[in-house]
């Protein structure tokens, strides 16, 4: 456990990406856990014209311990947004963890009885009726969750039904908590936009997302995290992949706000094993490759993942945010790649050492 707590530090001559363009060199003052403005009394670092990017945030993460959080934060990942894990004492034990990425966790995800999932996943996950899925809710608040997971799958491949997915969101929307629906195919993706869900996880593999789902995503202001990576590393045809990339140029052109998320996983059994922290980066180049520009690729990964989340303490560097704060040599805007240059990292006023410097 990172448990040393950075001095006051004064970094001059940096220069911050606002969330559209990076500032004039200035100074970025780390007072603590949070970003002041008093650079007395501070240890003063020349940046050298460095970038300063707020903590990068992944949309979609499943965690397996401790060195999970160490590794999203050695690559510049300070905040990962956790779609299954548990049981409860574990994300427990994780929550006491300082000095790494922080978290929010939906827990143990709700799924049908069959579908690759029902593989590995407790049977306590299962629901096959809108009062299960009503139960699933119930139990995940009375743990503590952060928001709610639910597995859509296409009929008759073992997911909840229509019905029971509806029923997980008004249930979730009751206890004041947001949903997240996993879609990895065209009917079940048609089957999340049904549902209301406040995220829709991943993009179909078998086809492209219908015209009247981007539609209707945009009219009720869902938010897509098409985890691009995981996608193209399940897939072996490039049928699959060109879907993959039509289905994002859709959300696009359909103004959905999309996240960068990865499912970075070593679950065995998962389709592809995404590396942690690493992924990220590779998402932000994929996203670009798709047709966002740097700027919104960064802004999938800081802002709008905070304001989306409801984390209002990070996403941005401003006095009084969370010290969440990744410096990288060279210009992201003219090669989103230069977020893999990564020369410091302070997570929650921490500093944690690169993945590239270390032994």
């Amino acid at each position: 456990m990172n448990t040393a707590s950075a001095a006051k530090t004064a970094l001059n001559n940096v220069r911050v990406f606002d969330g559209r363009q990076l500032s004039a060199p200035c100074t970025v003052v780390i007072d603590g856990g949070v970003l002041g403005t008093d650079a007395r009394g501070a240890q003063e670092l020349d940046a050298a014209g460095a970038i300063a990017l707020p903590g990068l945030i992944d949309s979609h993460v499943h965690l397996h311990g401790a060195q999970t959080l160490e590794q999203l934060a050695s690559y510049g990942v300070t905040t990962g947004l956790d779609m299954a894990t548990w049981p409860a004492e574990l994300v427990a034990r994780l929550r006491k963890v300082t000095g790494y990425a922080d978290f929010r966790t939906a827990g143990l995800p709700a799924i049908g009885p069959g579908g690759m999932h029902a593989r590995f996943l407790p049977s306590e996950a299962v629901i096959r009726t809108p009062q299960d899925a009503r139960n699933h809710v119930a139990a995940r608040v009375a743990e503590g969750v952060d928001y709610i997971k639910g597995i859509a799958e296409a009929p008759g491949n073992g997911g909840p039904d229509s019905e029971s997915l509806r029923a997980l969101v008004t249930a979730a929307r009751a206890h004041g908590l947001k949903t997240v629906i996993h879609a990895a195919s065209v009917l079940a993706f048609t089957m999340a936009v049904d549902s209301g869900a406040d995220f829709l996880t991943h993009v179909p593999v078998d086809g492209v997302i219908a015209e009247s789902d981007l539609a209707r995503m945009a009219a009720a202001g869902q938010i897509a995290i098409p985890t691009i990576t995981m996608m193209e590393g399940a897939v072996a045809d490039k049928a699959s992949s060109a879907h993959v990339l039509k289905s994002i140029a859709g959300l696009h052109r359909a103004h959905v706000s999309v996240l960068a998320g990865t499912d970075a996983n070593s679950q065995p059994g998962a389709p592809f094993a995404v590396p942690h922290g690493e992924g990220l980066h590779h998402e932000l180049e994929r996203l670009v490759q798709a047709g966002a520009s740097a700027a919104e690729a960064l802004r999938a990964a800081t802002l709008l993942p905070a304001r989306a989340f409801g984390l209002t303490d990070r996403g941005a560097l401003a006095p009084g945010l969370r010290a969440d704060l990744v410096l990288i040599d060279g210009d992201p805007l003219a090669d989103i790649t230069a977020t893999r240059n990564i020369r410091s990292i302070w997570c929650g006023g921490h500093a944690v050492v690169p993945a590239r410097l270390r032994s």
